[in-house]
């Protein structure tokens, strides 16, 4: 299964100022080396996960003027990153479908848009918010739609876990049990929560939480998109980065079967994003890879910001 794995792995960032009088914001300084990877693990037929990792980029630079150097820019431009990770759920090929479609029809609504904001200041951070509630909605009502259309796709769904990062701010935004990780400092800090009825059981005190991880109905989800006609619910979280941070999606094929402390020890001392992702996916796959397991890294380099 080892060899047929999805792997995508890159550092991007980009060329340096051609002199003193080029300028660029602070999000086209700051390098994310990005690392993914996808297996279909040891028992399952097909793979359900699927992942995308995109940068966005919105620049201006001067071709021809007579103005003075001082009066503009050569160079000025901003860059976005998003990771994504999404696990589908259904009979035979149902949820491999969702997440992929999900993704898709996810992508395609942010194409269409004509006015990209890369920006996640106070100012705009609530317009972004705003939008990525309405995509998921629409995420929903594709998804709802299709298999209304197709009765072998009924019930299908997939949880979507999406980081997007403008400079030093991150957006998380979530629906299913798929996980984001901080790790800071030499320490795992889980950022987002599992919408499972074993998670809603210890939420409403019925049972300790650290029985969570063992209940019967850690798998049942209670939120995702697809698989029923309602809207879903749309966790958000921000995040200010700190240089050498690193943020990891993953799915429950990886942390049903690794605890934090592993999880931790891989990004600690792994060389790479792509070293990283590779271990974590061995490590599920060693400890019985019962489940497709799909993990994406983002590794951040974040300059001091200039007057």
């Amino acid at each position: 299964m080892r060899g047929e794995s999805d792997v995508d792995t890159d550092v991007f960032t980009l060329p340096s100022p051609a002199d003193d009088r080029s300028y660029r914001s602070i999000s086209a300084l700051i390098q994310v080396e990005l690392g993914a990877l996808s297996d279909a693990g040891k028992v399952r037929p097909n793979n359900e996960d699927h992942f995308l990792v995109a940068r966005f980029d919105r620049n201006m630079q001067a071709l021809l003027t007579n103005l003075p150097a001082d009066h503009i820019p050569e160079q000025r431009g901003e860059t976005a990153y998003s990771m994504l990770v999404a696990d589908g759920m259904g009979g035979e090929a149902a949820g491999e479908v969702a997440s992929r479609n999900a993704i898709r029809v996810l992508v395609d609504l942010v194409l269409q848009t004509p006015d990209w904001i890369l920006r996640l200041d106070d100012g705009w951070l609530q317009r972004v918010r705003q939008r990525m509630e309405q995509r998921f909605q629409q995420v929903q009502e594709a998804l709802t739609e299709q298999a209304r259309e197709d009765p072998a796709l009924s019930g299908m769904g997939t949880t979507m876990t999406l980081a997007c990062s403008v400079g030093a701010d991150l957006l998380l935004v979530h629906a299913g049990d798929s996980r984001a990780y901080l790790f800071r400092h030499d320490r795992l800090h889980r950022l987002n929560c599992d919408h499972t009825m074993a998670q809603s059981l210890a939420d409403a005190g019925a049972i300790p939480p650290q029985e969570v991880a063992t209940h019967p109905w850690r798998h049942m989800l209670t939120n995702v998109l697809g698989g029923r006609d309602k809207p879903v619910r749309v966790e958000f979280h921000e995040l200010r980065l700190l240089d050498g941070d690193q943020i990891l999606l993953c799915t429950d094929g990886l942390t049903d079967l690794l605890p934090d402390d592993a999880i931790r020890k891989v990004l600690r001392s792994a060389d790479t994003a792509a070293d990283a992702c590779r271990s974590l996916v061995d490590r599920a796959l060693d400890a019985g890879g019962k489940d497709n397991v799909t993990v994406v890294l983002g590794r951040y380099r974040i300059p001091e910001e200039r007057e």
